[in-house]
């Protein structure tokens, strides 16, 4: 009827999008096209950066367009190098299109950096203020949060205002796992334990982040950005690289290191007399093609003299030059030395008292929500960094229930376990060496599907491995890492995979 809009139908509706699509498609093809004949021909011109533009705007993730005009710009520097300053300024309120388009742009942010490194004077102050602009409208987006450091670097801003930004960003909302993790970049710059460079913070700060992150998790006990903050806060971190154990007996010689190396651009000495070739030794475990190993064997004949001294030191250089050593004492069967491995920090009174006031926090939390996976990992892990000894059976009790309430992670949980289970073994195992050096480690009825720290266990004698559950790959495996020890009782075989 007159003076009514004829309402589309949901047909013709979708019909007109098809078509609206089909006509974007056909008009990129044709760019994209003519974009791969020119580049083909090298005719890197004002049309081939228009037509770049063209799609770029409405889709900014092709990677392939920017590497045209980064070549582009390249071939301009070259030829005209008056012009291409004003072509990077440009590009720069290209990208900034692109990512009003698409702000989780790889692409986009990935040439953003590089005209800023390019350009002769980049304005990083505005770089900031752009990241921050941009985290007003998504203050998750870790593109921004990654660009952001790039930017903060170079605009030479202060960790301590970089500090209270997240500090904002985390009061406005925890759930920012970008916020988080830009805390714990700032902190050990800021903060620094005194006399411990393998902890991030010293005690004092890391008694208030303590606080803050618990008032965070306890908000939401389901999101997991605290968490996981509390845990980097906990100190679940990589050991740093040095000396496992060694070995040596009149056939063969072990070297262990707590993370893997490659041997051979390291050097090896015993007591600064006997220097071993590395071009020698060979890794244990080579199933894999890479070139760092943790366990090195040499087999070759050596004369064990029992006369003289009983302590020696073996020397070790990596390949940045950083020295490490290791005691070695003399053994029934050659020269022996293991180091007591440090599975999580020491803390002070101060520290502990907060640990475990915030361990009863969760436990009370469970009573309300008991199957709260982050509450039920969180105060597992609360219970070793307060004492792993006395709370060993009732943090893996709390595993066995995070297998249950959060099942699609059980082999995660499993593999927690064993490494629980393990750490306790050999804790044991090193302190019996102080009196008797030939004590076997026990490791037996664990319910253990993987082997873990065989760094350490490889140098043993003997080693109980049975009513475990290792399936015949896992099995054939152990047998080449411990070829050396006397492995007592069968290993146990439950159901292949």
């Amino acid at each position: 009827m007159h003076g009514r809009l004829k309402v589309r139908t949901t047909e013709e509706e979708a019909q007109r999008k098809r078509n609206e699509q089909a006509l974007k498609v056909k008009a990129y093809r044709v760019a994209m096209s003519k974009i791969i004949e020119k580049r083909a021909a090298e005719q890197y011109d004002a049309e081939i950066m228009q037509l770049t533009t063209g799609v770029l705007s409405r889709n900014p993730d092709v990677f392939t367009l920017w590497n045209i005009r980064r070549e582009f710009l390249l071939k301009l520097k070259a030829d005209k190098p008056d012009e291409v300053q004003e072509t990077y300024t440009k590009d720069l309120q290209l990208t900034q299109t692109c990512l009003q388009v698409n702000p989780k742009s790889y692409c986009a942010w990935h040439h953003r950096c590089w005209i800023l490194e390019n350009i002769t004077e980049p304005k990083w102050d505005d770089e900031v203020k752009l990241c921050t602009k941009y985290l007003q409208l998504d203050e998750r987006n870790f593109h921004v949060w990654d660009y952001r450091r790039y930017a903060v670097k170079h605009a030479n801003v202060k960790p301590e205002d970089e500090l209270e930004f997240c500090t904002q960003k985390i009061q406005k909302n925890f759930s920012n796992y970008s916020s988080w993790h830009q805390r714990s970049k700032l902190l050990p710059v800021l903060y620094p334990h005194e006399t411990d460079k393998t902890r991030p913070i010293n005690e004092e700060i890391l008694r208030n982040e303590l606080e803050l992150v618990l008032t965070a998790a306890f908000t939401d006990p389901n999101d997991s950005s605290a968490w996981f903050y509390q845990r980097w806060l906990l100190g679940n971190s990589e050991q740093e690289l040095d000396i496992a154990a060694f070995k040596l007996t009149k056939t063969y010689a072990l070297i262990a290191f707590t993370r893997p190396v490659d041997l051979y651009k390291c050097s090896i000495s015993l007591d600064a007399t006997t220097k071993f070739d590395t071009n020698k030794w060979q890794p244990i475990d080579s199933e894999f093609p890479v070139k760092h190993y943790s366990v090195w064997k040499l087999e070759d004949t050596f004369e064990l003299n029992n006369e003289g001294n009983s302590i020696f030191e073996l020397s070790f250089v990596d390949e940045d030059d950083n020295s490490h050593s290791l005691q070695i004492t003399k053994s029934n069967d050659g020269l022996f030395g293991i180091k007591m491995p440090r599975f999580g920090f020491e803390f002070g009174s101060g520290v502990l008292n907060v640990l475990q006031e915030q361990l009863s926090s969760c436990q009370q939390l469970l009573e309300y929500e008991p199957e709260s996976k982050w509450t039920l990992l969180t105060a597992a892990l609360l219970m070793r960094a307060v004492n792993r000894k006395e709370y060993h059976a009732a943090s893996l009790e709390f595993l066995d229930k995070l297998k249950m309430y959060d099942s699609n992670r059980t082999g995660y949980y499993s593999d927690l376990a064993d490494k629980w289970s393990i750490e306790r073994g050999l804790i044991d195992w090193i302190s019996a060496l102080e009196k008797n050096r030939d004590t076997l480690i026990d490791l037996s009825n664990l319910n253990l599907v993987n082997l873990h720290y065989t760094q350490y266990i490889c140098v043993a004698n003997e080693i109980k491995l049975s009513g475990n559950n290792f399936d015949s790959k896992r099995t054939n495996k152990i047998s080449t890492l411990l070829g050396n020890c006397n492995v007592k009782n069968d290993l146990t075989k439950t159901s292949d995979p």
